[in-house]
């Protein structure tokens, strides 16, 4: 803890360095951020569960917090306007006293509506970060979610500090414990609802805990890209599984995915085969690469598993010109990840906001940026038996191209993707999921 405590004290030296440059840049005193409010559910005194604003929990891992504040100006130290309200009906959150508390300056709140009492007085040089932009124009915010301002944030957010790195690392050493026990959940006969909840106690989160809806899937259900319908009963046949869950840490995400097959078969191998490409596919990464280069790439090589395998036949350039490799591999390669699994400034070229698109065959793709040091992305390959594309290449003039028989011989085990969380470094990529124990 001492340790992280030091790297968080240099995390908020850099995100101080960004606010300051920013705020210059624009005529801005300062950056106020708010955690957010609940959400009431319809016709219903109740809750949706709470998400906290991500430009909050960059500065501190306050992620279960909502009505909170930050007041920044890049120069002094941040100020926290914590709530605590006078409540018998729920648990009111505990004086902060973690590593992070003594590098803000924190006042408490007892009463959300009396915010105002506690921000600048010339509010209107301020800018709002949040997304409740009914409460910052009460408030008198001129400037709300300014493009330039996050633009900015978000083009620097993907190059991690060294405590990011650390909680990033953390969060990954927690899902492989969860991924870990519901593989042998999986292989004693446990259903998917049982699985998740086998996941879940083994990394002590809740299902509103972890960074996203997890994937449990058995047999064709794989083939659902984010299925989350959950059957209880354990199939009458068990052939294969997909996981795809991450976990939290001080707000950062992990989000591994792993498939397995339950015998010995032509689908074990293929999942050999499609976990050896990805490695292939980590080894190819270094700085200045374009990661969308490396998703065309990609398609390249799954071309020639799809060929050894007798699902297809051709020539490799040929099947992803056509579109073939795209039926069986629909969507992007990964994604920049951090606070958020789908981390912001993926798309963005430059900190002004300028935006490049993904390639127009592959649409789906999440990340088109190039490769820079202190980046994290998951890189996730798979292949699929997906009726409804496959039907599409039917009414194609390649559909003779397509081993239909092997189509069907394979559809009972639904598909496969090997997920893991890498670090770009200037000498090397640093594969957190592999490195904490999580083979094939």
């Amino acid at each position: 803890m001492e340790q992280l405590a030091r790297l968080y004290h240099d995390h908020l030296r850099v995100l101080n360095q960004r606010v300051s440059e920013i705020i210059s840049r624009e005529n801005l005193s300062g950056l106020i951020i708010h955690s957010g409010q609940p959400h009431r559910q319809f016709l219903d005194d109740m809750d949706y569960p709470f998400k906290v604003n991500p430009h909050f929990k960059a500065w501190l891992p306050v992620t279960d917090n909502p009505n909170s504040w930050l007041v920044i100006n890049g120069r002094d130290k941040p100020q926290l306007i914590f709530y605590r309200p006078v409540d018998f009906w729920h648990k009111v959150a505990d004086e902060p006293s973690d590593f992070w508390a003594e590098h803000v300056d924190i006042k408490f709140l007892t009463k959300a509506d009396k915010v105002a009492e506690y921000l600048p007085d010339n509010i209107d040089e301020w800018a709002y970060i949040g997304e409740h932009l009914d409460v910052a124009d009460v408030l008198g915010f001129s400037r709300r979610n300014p493009d330039s301002v996050l633009s900015y944030l978000n083009y620097h957010r993907a190059t991690k500090t060294e405590y990011e790195l650390a909680c990033m690392r953390k969060a990954n050493e927690i899902a492989v414990t969860g991924h870990q026990a519901a593989k042998a959940a999986f292989y004693n006969g446990a259903s998917e609802f049982e699985i998740l909840q086998v996941y879940l106690s083994a990394i002590s989160q809740g299902e509103n805990q972890v960074p996203y809806s997890s994937i449990v899937a058995l047999n064709e259900n794989s083939a659902i890209l984010h299925y989350t319908a959950l059957e209880h009963a354990s199939p009458a046949q068990r052939r294969s599984f997909l996981i795809d869950a991450g976990a939290n840490y001080n707000g950062y995400a992990s989000d591994i995915t792993r498939s397995y097959a339950f015998e010995k078969n032509i689908f074990d191998d293929l999942i050999t085969a499609m976990d050896n490409m990805q490695l292939q596919i980590i080894s190819m990464m270094k700085p200045g690469v374009s990661y969308a280069e490396l998703h065309i790439q990609t398609h390249y090589k799954l071309a020639q598993i799809l060929l050894d395998f007798d699902i297809v036949r051709g020539d490799v350039q040929g099947l992803v010109e056509q579109g073939i490799t795209r039926a069986f591999f629909p969507h992007g390669l990964g994604h920049m990840l951090g606070i958020q699994v789908h981390d912001m400034g993926g798309f963005l070229s430059d900190e002004n906001g300028t935006h490049v698109a993904a390639p127009e065959a592959h649409p789906f793709l999440r990340c088109t940026r190039e490769l820079d040091i202190n980046q994290v992305l998951t890189i996730e390959p798979g292949v699929y038996i997906i009726d409804s594309l496959l039907a599409e290449l039917k009414q194609e003039r390649c559909q003779s191209q397509v081993n239909w028989n092997m189509v069907d011989s394979l559809r009972p085990f639904g598909g496969i993707r090997i997920e893991d969380n890498v670090i770009v470094h200037g000498d090397r990529i640093e594969n957190m999921t592999r490195n904490l124990g999580l083979s094939r």
